[in-house]
């Protein structure tokens, strides 16, 4: 993928943004945009982008968020409610910069959550549609809705593992100079007492596009409620499990979820 950067207006600030695009389809079909996890970054998809835009015959562009990559560093502590934050005003902003206006957004994790809050945003007072009309689709890969024990278990282990084994060096790898916020302002965030209470439900019942949930049967992070509070709550959605998979089905199960993605976004292409 090429990389490259954005510079964004936004907060007070110029924000850069690291991103990673090319052009593996003609520009008239939608661009795949993809959505990093909590620890991960543009270049954390390695050659999943190229090969979906190939199978595809789309356009695929990825970013890292501020705090990750090599994007502007953060101040910590996060909000809350930061993918909230992510999805209704960065991931816009994000969009009209790279003049992207047709797009199917594919989102991992926290990448998940915010590619269905962004497609969920409902009606303001006006009554006038805030989503962004160029959405045509929806792919999550071990999405979370809510939080739940296991989640807080699996992100209490990672800070041990962060603190006491190889995974800084890794991040460090990935991140540079933003691996202590990119840690941390998940981490942190994730084990607040308040997040506990955390909860996107509220958004499913107004996506007007296609949705494809994908996770692991053995996802360390979350339990297969998630995907049936997606089932329930989303108008146009399909679920599905993968055996033998984890929290990363892209890389756990190459092959499978690769031929799942590609499948449904033919059909809206």
């Amino acid at each position: 993928m090429n990389p490259g950067g954005l510079d964004i207006s936004l907060w007070g600030r110029c924000l850069y943004i690291e991103t990673l695009d090319l052009a593996t389809g003609p520009s008239s079909r939608p661009v795949l945009v993809f959505l990093h996890e909590g620890l991960g970054s543009a270049a954390s998809w390695k050659a999943i982008p190229e090969t979906l835009g190939r199978q595809t015959r789309c356009p695929v562009f990825s970013y890292s968020r501020p705090g990750y990559g090599s994007s502007c560093g953060i101040t910590l502590p996060r909000k809350i409610n930061y993918l909230h934050t992510e999805a209704l005003t960065l991931l816009p902003k994000v969009l009209e910069a790279a003049r992207i206006d047709r797009y199917i957004l594919i989102g991992h994790s926290d990448g998940g959550s915010i590619s269905l809050i962004h497609g969920g945003r409902p009606a303001d007072r006006s009554g006038t549609k805030t989503r962004h009309k160029g959405l045509k689709g929806i792919i999550t890969l071990a999405a979370h809705l809510f939080c739940e024990d296991i989640t807080q278990k699996g992100v209490k282990e990672a800070k041990a593992r962060y603190e006491t084994g190889d995974l800084k060096a890794r991040l460090k790898q990935i991140h540079g100079s933003n691996t202590h916020t990119a840690f941390w302002g998940w981490n942190q965030t994730w084990l607040a007492p308040g997040f506990r209470h955390w909860n996107i439900e509220k958004y499913l019942k107004h996506i007007p596009v296609p949705v494809l949930g994908i996770q692991g049967v053995d996802d360390p992070f979350a339990t297969l409620a998630q995907l049936d509070a997606m089932e329930s709550g989303i108008a146009d959605c399909c679920t599905a499990t993968i055996e033998a998979c984890g929290h990363i089905p892209h890389f756990e199960q190459p092959e499978t979820t690769l031929s799942m993605m590609a499948d449904f976004i033919k059909d809206i292409v």
